[in-house]
């Protein structure tokens, strides 16, 4: 569990990445030992920038490699400024974003028989999913993905689509993953500088 103070560490570093991004082409490298212990611990997240509620970048990790205060830093500057669907974040944008950032728990491998068997596993709303063919092809949705596609077997076919497989690919080399967030937002102009 992130506490509402390392909630807001965390928010506060997400802006200040993108800050200096903006400022001087790069991503803010946070010195971990500035943080509280929990921060300076591995862990994955994502960042995802909303504009006028719609997204304007969103990037993460899907494994802990690196300390979670570093991982925010990287993922919020990547969101801005390395998205490919979207343009460079510019300045002017930057005071009307809303930052979220969810932090995964531990992927945990799913054991399914079929297609049908996996979607009556999903839960809606719950479930974050990593999706693998063994041929390179892997694709991940966040719970939150859920609001905009509540239905199971919608989620698996789009999923799969991100994943750049067939919406109606199957093969017993399917991996499928889940994991679980916490996620917190606020938007940009109420996270202090």
């Amino acid at each position: 569990m992130i506490d509402p103070a390392q909630r807001d560490i965390l928010l506060g570093v997400a802006a200040a990445s993108i800050r200096h991004g903006l400022q001087r082409g790069e991503p803010l490298i946070p010195e971990t030992d500035e943080f509280p212990v929990a921060l300076q611990r591995p862990g994955a997240s994502f960042v995802t920038l909303t504009l006028n509620g719609r997204l304007r970048g969103c990037i993460g990790s899907l494994e802990a490699l690196r300390p979670l205060v570093k991982d925010v830093a990287a993922n919020a500057f990547a969101a801005a400024f390395s998205d490919p669907r979207f343009p460079t974040l510019s300045a002017a944008e930057y005071p009307l974003l809303e930052l979220a950032i969810s932090v995964l728990g531990p992927a945990e491998p799913m054991q399914f028989s079929s297609e049908a068997d996996l979607i009556a596993q999903l839960r809606p709303g719950v479930d974050g999913l990593i999706l693998e063919d063994g041929t390179g092809h892997r694709g991940t949705f966040l719970p939150s993905v859920w609001e905009t596609l509540p239905q199971p077997a919608e989620f698996l076919r789009q999923l799969k689509l991100k994943a750049g497989l067939p919406p109606d690919y199957w093969s017993d080399n399917l991996r499928v993953s889940r994991y679980h967030t916490e996620t917190f937002s606020r938007p940009v102009r109420d996270i202090p500088a």
